[in-house]
């Protein structure tokens, strides 16, 4: 039987590599970001990339190339910074969603957070309505409304018959059916400009950034990942199960509430701008949990930085792979996805999917 001191070993040393991960994570990102500023249709040199991003600092004044710096500070940085937004807001917010249903197969998406976006691209595309009228966001607004309404009506439903896991997931599944009807008979009925706009916006793709759109994506997200976090401990004990949880004081179907809105607040503010880019919610998390275990004070952080790498990652190899042409980040996500979750399929035991 151990003792108390080689318990207490074991966590602490259980701690340390959970924080190196989380160390590690940072470096990683931090240098896969410069190598993909560096890469595309112009190559620009490491160092070069470094030396255009100094020269924007406070009190900095370094000669750069004007090619470089429209490269790299007008093109490439926005979009990398965007990759690596997004991929922290999404696999955020696919561990919380994995965490509240106890099911390892479940992200935002299944609620019909997507479908429902997509739906409000398709109105704003096809039949040119739009909330935000003839703006330079019109389709942009409209993904984001319809994909709040969606988890709001999931969770409306859900609350009809007890704010459970299982209410949750068989109203997001009704209404994801539901809406895709409707989105495909929308495709239907749409021209050919029309189709091609919609399904190129669908396939998800990083192409559209721009310094505004990353600061709206990054204040959308940074507002709502501190409260998932906050959450932590809370999610701890809801993995224990319902009644664990409760008898620990915590109120299930509040917490289920929150962390379900805060996720999609997350997702439709990513997905709005991005398209549809769905296995970062999925992968990011599993590949995390895998690493350091299943404590969401590490997994969910953990999540965010793996999120960021693999979609930094899965963008910058679409764009390089058949340069000049790019591959969305959607389909390539999607690639990378399948053949990890029949790894996991084959590898993990019957417990993991439990």
């Amino acid at each position: 039987m151990a003792t108390i001191e080689e318990v207490k070993g074991k966590y602490e040393k259980a701690t340390a590599r959970k924080f190196l991960f989380l160390f590690f994570g940072l470096v990683i990102m931090a240098t896969l970001s410069l190598l993909a500023c560096s890469q595309g249709a112009a190559h620009i040199g490491f160092g070069e990339v470094v030396k255009v991003i100094t020269s924007h600092l406070p009190f900095v004044h370094l000669e750069v190339s004007r090619l470089a710096d429209m490269v790299v500070w007008g093109l490439r940085l926005p979009r990398v910074l965007l990759a690596v937004v997004a991929g922290a807001g999404l696999a955020i917010s696919g561990a919380a969603m994995q965490g509240i249903t106890r099911n390892p197969l479940v992200s935002p998406f299944t609620i019909g957070v997507s479908s429902a976006a997509a739906l409000g691209a398709a109105v704003a595309i096809v039949l040119g309505a739009s909330i935000a009228g003839s703006g330079r966001f019109f389709l942009v607004a409209n993904a984001f409304v319809f994909a709040l309404g969606a988890a709001f009506l999931a969770m409306g439903i859900s609350r009809l018959r007890g704010t459970t896991a299982e209410t949750l997931i068989l109203a997001g599944i009704a209404i994801m059916y539901m809406i895709s009807a409707i989105t495909s008979f929308l495709q239907y009925i749409a021209n050919k400009e029309e189709l091609h706009a919609l399904v190129h916006w669908m396939f998800g793709s990083l192409a559209v950034a721009s310094w505004d759109r990353l600061f709206i994506v990054t204040i959308l997200s940074l507002a709502a990942i501190p409260l998932l976090l906050k959450y932590s401990w809370d999610l701890n004990a809801i993995a224990s199960g319902d009644e664990v949880a409760k008898s620990l004081g915590v109120s299930t179907g509040r917490v289920r509430n929150i962390a379900l809105l805060l996720t999609t607040f997350i997702t439709a503010g990513i997905i709005c701008f991005t398209g549809i880019i769905g296995f970062i919610c999925l992968i990011s998390p599993h590949i995390t949990r895998l690493i350091i275990g299943g404590d969401y004070r590490f997994l969910l952080p953990g999540s965010c930085l793996m999120g960021g790498i693999l979609l930094l990652g899965a963008d910058t190899l679409g764009r390089v792979a058949i340069a000049p042409t790019e591959i969305p980040v959607g389909i390539v996500v999607a690639l990378l996805g399948g053949p990890f979750f029949l790894y996991l399929l084959l590898t993990r035991r019957r417990e993991y999917w439990r």
